[in-house]
């Protein structure tokens, strides 16, 4: 894989970590921002849990005016309530939306944030790990498959340096045997003998013989 690509894929986990971290961070803070506010004007009464689970848990409660109330957002540190349940709670008074159960406070959110920041770190620890060693991975098929081509382009070269020899090899055995044929003298019509035929010979005489006459 490209270092370049690595190396962004890397930045933006980092980044990611990062973020989670102030994720969990501002988790806490908010927590402790929450409790100062209660502090601040703090009203106690009793609720009635309409539902609850781990992380949400709705109420109803009465304010000194008499208005029933429900925590837009649940209760804060809602763990280890129960439907049904009868508990008190502490809000702030010029705002029941925050509202926490009597003797709660932010400290019991540091643990949740700290577990949130160590598991994402971990995921991007274990992200970055794997992207790392994919890249070696990666890089090393890269350079095997390189090295057999280069392999076989060699093989190639040799294979036609072979072919050319033996090319030449051939060319140089027909050119000698057509030097051979060259040097073998053929006759031709000027080295054969003239014949004299016998009727030329015979005529010969006669012509002679009506010149005397």
């Amino acid at each position: 894989m490209n270092p370049t690509i690595v190396r962004r894929v890397q930045i933006g986990l980092l980044v990611v970590g990062t973020t989670i971290t102030v994720m969990a961070f501002c988790l806490v803070a908010g927590c402790y921002k929450n409790d100062s506010t209660i502090e601040a004007s703090k009203a106690t009464v009793m609720a009635d849990v309409v539902s609850a689970d781990p992380l949400h848990a709705e109420v109803y409660f009465q304010t000194p005016d008499g208005r029933f109330h429900s925590p837009r957002l649940g209760l804060l540190y809602p763990t280890e309530l129960s439907e049904g349940q009868r508990i008190r709670v502490e809000y702030a008074a010029y705002n029941p939306d925050i509202a926490r159960p009597m003797g709660r406070s932010a400290s019991l959110s540091i643990i949740p944030g700290l577990s949130i920041a160590v598991v994402g770190w971990l995921i991007v620890g274990l992200l970055m790990v794997f992207v790392a060693e994919f890249s070696r991975r990666w890089g090393k098929w890269r350079a095997e498959r390189a090295e057999l081509a280069s392999a076989g382009n060699d093989d190639a070269g040799v294979a036609g340096d072979e072919e050319s020899l033996v090319v030449a090899e051939k060319e140089q055995s027909v050119g000698g045997a057509e030097g051979a044929l060259d040097g073998v003298h053929t006759p031709d019509a000027a080295d054969e003998p003239v014949r004299v035929g016998h009727h030329d010979a015979v005529d010969e005489p006669e012509a002679d013989r009506r010149v005397q006459r």
